[in-house]
């Protein structure tokens, strides 16, 4: 059976890839700020809703759209994120802040506002990061928020298990992002970190997120699935 699924930050790199992987045999709305939707991600569909999730009022207005094109909601993707430098020499409230507005209170916002929407059998999936337990320098409250990221996945399964709503989360590993390549170096820097001997590609998260979406993934919840290739093993 088809599902209606909502995707945040659909417009580019992993966002995209679980997008177009989803689209094929689900209805799929997803957000977009920065990054315009390319024309061939679109359809009758696919829904693109242009928001800035970090504004309170957002995620409760993405919500009431879905409700009104689709008249359902069955999946929530979070993958929305921001990544931003936070150095110990210098404190700036406002990035710290942004980080946190996006990475881990929408989720909490969108979950909110779809609560009343959500039946038995639904399903919340976050896109988290390896960083959360490897924390990365310089952009340690990035770290921290997939981290709190991750205690809100284990928590929410608890709170809606007995609802039938599972919560889980997908941690990447190295991930080759075209619109955001990394340099030859630094990609040669994970490789030789990684088992499988390769970078991830954004498709190899959206096969995940298309299992923890599934029916097959009916009896999982609360976990946080690692997809690193063997990142650090």
């Amino acid at each position: 059976m088809d599902k209606v699924i909502l995707v945040t930050g659909g417009a580019r790199g992993i966002g995209r890839a679980i997008v177009e992987d989803l689209s094929r045999d689900h209805r799929v709305a997803f957000t977009w700020l920065s990054t315009e939707p390319a024309p061939d991600i679109l359809g009758e569909d696919v829904l693109a809703i242009r928001s800035d999730l970090a504004v309170p009022n957002q995620p409760a207005a993405v919500i009431a759209k879905v409700m009104e094109r689709f008249g359902r909601l069955d999946v929530i993707v979070n993958n929305a994120g921001l990544v931003r430098s936070t150095p110990k020499e210098e404190f700036q409230a406002k990035d710290h802040q942004a980080i946190l507005d996006l990475n881990l209170l929408a989720p909490a916002a969108l979950l909110t506002a779809a609560l009343p929407y959500l039946k038995r059998d639904a399903s919340i999936i976050s896109i988290s990061s390896m960083n959360a337990v490897l924390p990365p320098r310089d952009a340690v409250t990035y770290g921290a928020s997939k981290a709190a990221l991750n205690l809100w996945t284990r928590a929410m399964a608890k709170e809606l298990g007995p609802d039938g709503i599972r919560v889980n989360a997908v941690a990447p590993g190295a991930i080759n992002i075209p619109e955001a390549p990394r340099s030859e170096e630094l990609t040669a820097l994970f490789v030789n970190d990684t088992a499988l001997g390769r970078p991830g590609q954004p498709e190899d998260i959206a096969k995940a997120v298309r299992f923890l979406a599934s029916d097959a993934a009916s009896f999982i919840t609360g976990e946080v699935l690692a997809v690193t290739g063997g990142y650090r093993l």
